[in-house]
């Protein structure tokens, strides 16, 4: 037993190495440093910043934030998939003007229809079929399509540094919710595999599904009544409705979060830490900020991030890697 001392030496430096090391894909600048300070005054009890465990509601968007939303969204490329998957059976699709644009790769025609045109999109891929069943067909998608840049499944894309965030975060007693403008069934198919979070943690744009019963029982059909788009200024509205109080820190890439940062930053009670994700790696991932490839837009958030104090993210400075290279590898 003489070697058991300097076993118990080597597992407890490799303890102390990780518990230094929280977040192994950040690089050690302003970014992830501002992230650790909140977060141990956070949960120091002697000091004046301390939030009960009860409180410790933190608040993600998906799209841009956890996984990519260039050049276009996963939950869009799945629905640009099954049209093109469903038409053989649908003929009259190619004489529509959205549809037909999907089928001939015309996403300038697409993008020119606007809502309407999403709202078609929607209603054709993702509405009026059970909810087990449109779950089955997220699943197949996410089985069976890869990423044409990156060549991995677009499960496998997650951030790796969010998602050592997310861990973190959890580590020393934060709740992680998802509040996004994506739909809420889809994401919920992946977001428990890919960051640890449930799907009663997971609030993203919804319409109502249908109850029935049925000869093997109950089912819920999805549809496309009570359309509630979860963006913008709607995102305290679903935090309020689904959380039912207010966030302490919130974690965004776009305009399209600012009211999520705002709400959770006004917050009356507690110190809060509110942070952008801003696109800077071309080389790694994508580039923007005001222009494509990407849906969304960072322009008003630089200018507030600034003046608020908020955390921005230089993800071609802060992140040493983008994705786990052991699921996805960026291209070089």
């Amino acid at each position: 037993m003489k070697y058991a001392p300097v076993i118990t030496a080597l597992l407890l430096g490799g303890l102390s190495s990780a518990h230094a090391e929280p977040l192994p894909s950040w690089n050690d600048t302003a970014a992830k440093q501002a992230i650790e300070t909140w977060v141990q005054n956070a949960t120091d009890t002697d000091r004046s910043t301390y939030i009960p465990p009860e409180k410790r509601y933190v608040v993600f968007d998906n799209d841009g934030t956890l996984w990519p939303e260039a050049p276009l969204t996963f939950q869009l490329q799945f629905a640009v998939d099954e049209v093109r998957r469903l038409a053989p059976q649908h003929p009259e699709w190619k004489n529509d003007p959205v549809l037909g644009a999907v089928l001939r790769n015309d996403f300038s025609a697409v993008a020119a229809s606007g809502e309407k045109g999403l709202i078609q999109l929607l209603t054709v891929t993702q509405s009026n079929m059970t909810t087990e069943e449109f779950t089955q067909r997220v699943s197949h998608w996410l089985d069976t399509h890869k990423d044409a840049r990156f060549g991995c499944r677009y499960d496998q894309m997650g951030y790796q540094p969010m998602r050592e965030l997310l861990d973190y975060l959890r580590d020393n007693g934060f709740k992680t919710w998802i509040i996004s403008g994506g739909g809420i069934d889809f994401m919920r198919v992946v977001a428990e595999k890919m960051y640890g979070i449930a799907p009663e943690q997971v609030v993203g744009s919804f319409s109502l599904s249908e109850f029935s019963l049925t000869d093997n029982g109950t089912q819920l059909r999805k549809t496309m009544k009570g359309v509630f788009n979860n963006d913008a200024a709607a995102k305290p509205v679903s935090i309020h409705l689904f959380m039912g109080q207010r966030p302490v820190a919130a974690f965004g890439n776009s305009d399209g979060d600012l009211a999520m940062l705002q709400y959770t930053a006004a917050n009356p009670d507690y110190k809060t830490f509110e942070l952008l994700v801003h696109h800077t790696d071309a080389a790694r991932e994508y580039a923007y900020d005001s222009k494509p490839p990407a849906s969304g837009k960072l322009v008003e958030g630089l200018t507030l991030a600034e003046q608020q104090g908020w955390t921005v993210v230089n993800m071609k400075q802060d992140w040493k890697t983008v994705f786990d290279p052991m699921l996805c590898k960026a291209p070089h």
